[in-house]
């Protein structure tokens, strides 16, 4: 049986021994106070996520993939970093994928059992073909879940690289990867309650990772998500705003760029900043490596 005493993500936390007592402002205050150690935890941690981030930009630009491991909120975490790759990227759902201890339904119906077997974790990353060129994050804020381990220990020996996302100093999960990430967030205002400071941090990191590793191939243009997919009315009045912002066109004329861009907005702008027809935007683009920066010089 594990110490659960030993983490500090369980430890009591002395600024709430009387949370049962506080009014609605002080429940609000005492969160936002700890909240606030986060940001100075995933902060001690950005060397280290850096070297993830290029990892993930890596694998993607070698046709890898990223995937995340984990159980619980973690997985959660993971599961929901990973769907929302594709609208704000354009990229494929099987580019970043989230792998939740129980399977899917385990999103929505808690299946906290799933974590305890290392073998399943093992199992469900071959399910989906894992290869060399893949790098595996698995999630833990315990860091020490048994799923999550027996995944990494896998995706090593498949030769996959592989990070750890952890909460707790000198995890079992940190020791299994090649990189951990391991920010200290801290005992949680509920005991135990890890769906909170250290649910936060992990979502920090998560962010940053896919950001980061779309942004260095080529996904943005400035600070633009020049691969947005129109989708929905929202999204197909965001791609005209991007190509707007980035030539200083009309949106009329961002309405049939688009149109003849057959609705991407990357290439729309390359055309738009260069004279270029759709064709030879794309021929551009495809030179550049999908960058806008250097299709447009």
């Amino acid at each position: 049986m594990i110490d659960l005493g030993v983490l500090t993500t369980e430890a009591r936390n002395p600024n709430t021994m009387d949370l049962d007592q506080m009014t609605p402002q002080e429940l609000v205050d005492v969160m936002n106070s700890e909240d606030g150690r986060v940001v100075a935890a995933v902060h001690e941690e950005r060397e280290h996520i850096a070297t993830a981030v290029a990892w993930a930009a890596e694998a993607i630009s070698r046709g890898g993939r990223i995937l995340y491991v984990g159980a619980g909120t973690s997985g959660r975490l993971g599961v929901l970093d990973a769907v929302e790759c594709p609208p704000t990227f354009g990229v494929s759902q099987n580019l970043v994928v989230g792998l939740i201890a129980g399977g899917s339904d385990a999103f929505v119906h808690a299946k906290e059992g799933a974590e305890d077997s290392p073998v399943l974790g093992a199992e469900e990353l071959d399910q989906i073909a894992l290869c060399g060129k893949d790098l595996v994050v698995g999630l833990a804020a315990s860091g020490r879940t048994p799923y999550v381990i027996g995944a990494l220990r896998h995706a090593r020996k498949i030769g996959a690289r592989t990070v750890a996302i952890a909460c707790n100093a000198s995890s079992a999960i940190g020791r299994e990867a090649e990189l951990a990430i391991e920010p200290v967030t801290g005992p949680e205002v509920l005991t135990g309650s890890t769906r909170l400071k250290a649910g936060t941090a992990e979502k920090m990191i998560l962010n940053m990772i896919s950001t980061g590793a779309m942004v260095l191939n080529g996904k943005a243009y400035q600070n633009l998500m020049v691969d947005v997919k129109q989708s929905n009315e929202k999204l197909v009045a965001r791609a005209q705003n991007i190509t707007m912002e980035a030539t200083g066109c009309s949106r009329q004329q961002a309405m049939e760029a688009l149109e003849k861009a057959d609705g991407s907005a990357k290439v729309a702008i390359v055309m738009l900043l260069t004279g270029a027809n759709a064709d030879q935007a794309r021929g551009k683009l495809e030179n550049a490596g999908g960058h806008v920066r250097m299709a447009v010089k």
